[in-house]
């Protein structure tokens, strides 16, 4: 008769101990529902217009820029000189791919995805969790040469760091954002 009443004080521990457990944002959770949002497409943006000291780093990323898109075939450039800067225009040629599409002020060319590696490190926060997670660049277009132009460090095969955070609704967890700043392929 005794066993019958500890049952019950037996399963509310095991109960709230589950809970518990349960109440943790797991790797593999993160990770699933981070990589739902990759791959994403990591795009070259090309201004309509910009200007640079000539000889500084700036003008010099620019003058590498008007050689790719002149190397393409999609753009027609133009380079002038205005007292002490370089103006640099581009316009994008009828015939150009429907892969480039307007941006303010200019255009966006697909150079590269980015896909998602793993979640590196999970920190508990008082509304949830934040996960440090890590993306590779992969799959390079025939325009990455434009997006190394602009940024000469960026290799492919190269991992960056980004941050998520996580609520937990209910039973479960969701993902309420990331600071990736680029959309998800099509």
């Amino acid at each position: 008769m005794r066993t019958a009443h500890l049952l019950p004080a037996l399963l509310v521990p095991a109960l709230l101990l589950s809970l518990g457990c349960s109440s943790k944002l797991s790797r593999t959770k993160a990770e699933e529902l981070l990589s739902q949002n990759y791959p994403v497409v990591v795009p070259v943006t090309v201004p309509e217009k910009a200007s640079a000291e000539k000889g500084s780093p700036a003008y010099m990323r620019l003058s590498a820029l008007k050689e790719n898109l002149d190397k393409s075939g999609w753009f027609e450039s133009l380079q002038k000189t205005e007292g002490n800067q370089e103006v640099f225009q581009f316009r994008l040629k009828l015939d150009a791919p429907k892969t480039i599409t307007a941006a303010p002020q200019g255009f966006k060319i697909p150079a590269a995805q980015a896909v998602f590696v793993r979640a590196a490190k999970m920190e508990p926060t008082r509304e949830g969790s934040r996960v440090l997670y890590e993306i590779r660049l992969e799959k390079p277009t025939a325009q990455f040469s434009i997006l190394q132009a602009q940024y000469p460090d960026i290799r492919i095969g190269q991992t960056k760091p980004r941050h998520a955070t996580f609520e937990k609704k209910g039973s479960g967890w969701t993902l309420t954002g990331t600071d990736e700043v680029f959309h998800k392929a099509n």
